[in-house]
């Protein structure tokens, strides 16, 4: 771990300082939390900005991970990943300066300077994607890894494309807030700042958009670490093409899971309280996910016979 950490460090300095300072600055807004009692959109002023940090701690140290996978450097990659550095520390810059203000960041445009701020975040959030994809793209071609971890990367850095693509919802002109100037919303059917899950805050009285984005974001940390686990405690009985495989299947079924979620959001359903449509269709997936992984088990025990047979 700590050879891994010294050849991020050496492959993108700027992305284990990014990790660094918003490790920081969650400190810093866990403190405001407990401190400050202010109360915005129905939760506590300064979680959005600790949520937002702990995101890019964990967001800046995954691609600084991944880049480190590189068999050698790569200036685009090195690029799209400072642009990624850029990006974040425009959106965070925004997001406590408008708690310091005491409004709101996201869909604000109630005054000219909120509306450009805003316009600003929009902007940054388009940036980073397009660097997202870029770095996506780069460890793909370079061939970052073993076959495994590279598909591990390039299904994470994918679904969480998807995870971006799929909060596009949340600014749609049928997103728009009844107050005036705010200009969308996180949940479906309801107003936002109604009744929420403890410390993330999707609502339970109707649909959130944040869920399937938060799952579809956090797919670039999810399979990664299940290609670790398949080669730790698994890896002396599947192989390489094995792994390969089970992985094939849990980004497939990760990224429809992300989709099933942002539906389920946009029919306006809390996601503790799914119709019967919503649980059939999860368990349509549960099962063909089972499936799959079954049948690459069978495949697996099938071939030392084979071979014996041979």
């Amino acid at each position: 771990m700590t050879d891994v950490m010294s050849r991020a460090t050496r492959r993108h300095r700027p992305l284990v300082l990014l990790s660094a300072a918003m490790a920081v600055l969650a400190v810093v807004t866990a403190v405001g939390l407990l401190a400050d009692p202010r109360v915005l959109t129905g939760a506590p002023i300064w979680l959005k900005p600790f949520k937002f940090s702990v995101s890019f701690v964990l967001y800046g140290a995954t691609l600084a991970w991944m880049l480190a996978q590189l068999p050698r450097r790569s200036r685009v990659g090195e690029w799209a990943g400072s642009v990624v550095v850029a990006t974040a520390l425009i959106e965070m810059a925004v997001i406590v300066g408008q708690v310091l203000r005491g409004t709101t960041s996201h869909y604000n445009e109630t005054s000219p300077l909120n509306a450009a701020l805003w316009q600003v975040m929009g902007a940054a959030v388009m940036v980073l994607f397009v660097a997202h994809v870029v770095v996506a793209v780069t460890l793909l071609v370079r061939r970052a890894g073993d076959r495994a971890t590279r598909w591990a990367m390039g299904f994470g850095l994918g679904l969480s494309a998807l995870g971006m693509l799929v909060a596009v919802p949340m600014t749609q002109p049928g997103q728009a807030s009844a107050d005036a100037g705010i200009t969308g919303a996180h949940s479906v059917g309801v107003p936002d700042g109604g009744p929420g899950l403890p410390v993330v805050g999707w609502s339970t009285t109707g649909g959130d958009l944040r869920i399937g984005h938060f799952v579809g974001l956090h797919a670039m940390q999810a399979l990664p670490i299940l290609a670790f686990f398949l080669r730790r405690y698994l890896g002396r009985w599947l192989d390489e093409a094995d792994r390969v495989r089970l992985l094939a299947v849990a980004g497939t079924g990760y990224g429809v899971l992300t989709l099933l979620l942002t539906w389920q959001a946009l029919r306006g359903q809390p996601l503790l309280r799914p119709d019967l449509t919503t649980l059939a269709a999860l368990a349509a997936l549960v099962a063909a996910t089972a499936l799959a992984v079954t049948a690459v088990v069978a495949s697996r025990r099938r071939r030392p016979e084979l071979a014996l047979a041979a």
